[in-house]
């Protein structure tokens, strides 16, 4: 019966979860896409690209593109999404955060959006974005993240439990930011929002990037 109800709930989440980040992105979220991701370039890595959400939004710059998921629902449907409207130099790999198929600093750019809340260690999806990464590379972010209202955060921790519960494993409470600081990347820039169109525990969102040193 579990591999039934997993299959049958990741079917059902990943129709629910495209729907509902096509409303987020369609109210703002996705030209907060477009600007974190206009720093990408050269050979490119997404961890986590979910049902293709920043599948056409790279600048022109960026000559190779590989999409990673762990989930092979999500996976369907991103090959669906390609089949309809390739992208030159496209590759789908499934793979977890935690342990990417790629060889030590193969990658010019390693982008992450809405995914560091989900990964069950994301301290270790960091240190992997960081093996890959070349000497110099940049690492792009947009993350829903713990709130600095310390009433929000209050709920945030109140509702965490119930949330990941129907959100497939997401962590609301998470303070993603704090976590790329304690990373071997160094941060560059954070910057503060909203997800729009979106429940308050994850509505507070951090883009920004770091790099690994050269």
């Amino acid at each position: 019966m579990g591999r039934v109800y997993d299959a049958t709930w990741g079917r059902v989440f990943t129709a629910w979860y495209g729907l509902a980040m096509r409303m987020v992105d369609e109210s703002g979220l996705r030209e907060t896409r477009r600007e974190v991701l206009a720093g990408a370039s050269g050979r490119t890595l997404e961890i986590g690209s979910g049902t293709g959400a920043n599948l056409y939004l790279y600048p022109s710059q960026v000559d190779e593109l590989v999409l990673t998921d762990p989930d092979p629902h999500m996976q369907k449907a991103l090959r669906h999404k390609l089949r309809e409207q390739a992208r030159p130099n496209t590759e789908l790999v499934q793979a977890p955060a935690e342990k990417l198929p790629f060889e030590d600093s193969s990658f010019d750019c390693v982008a992450c959006t809405m995914v560091l809340c989900t990964v069950p260690n994301p301290a270790e999806a960091l240190a992997e974005a960081a093996r890959v990464l070349k000497p110099g590379g940049r690492f792009l972010f947009l993350e829903h993240v713990r709130a600095e209202d310390p009433r929000v955060a209050s709920w945030q921790d109140r509702l965490e439990r119930p949330w990941r519960f129907l959100a497939d494993g997401c962590h609301c409470n998470r303070d993603t930011v704090a976590t790329i600081a304690a990373s071997p990347l160094t941060l560059e820039r954070v910057e503060q929002g909203q997800m729009p169109k979106s429940p308050p525990i994850v509505r507070p969102l951090a883009t920004g990037r770091a790099r690994l040193s050269a």
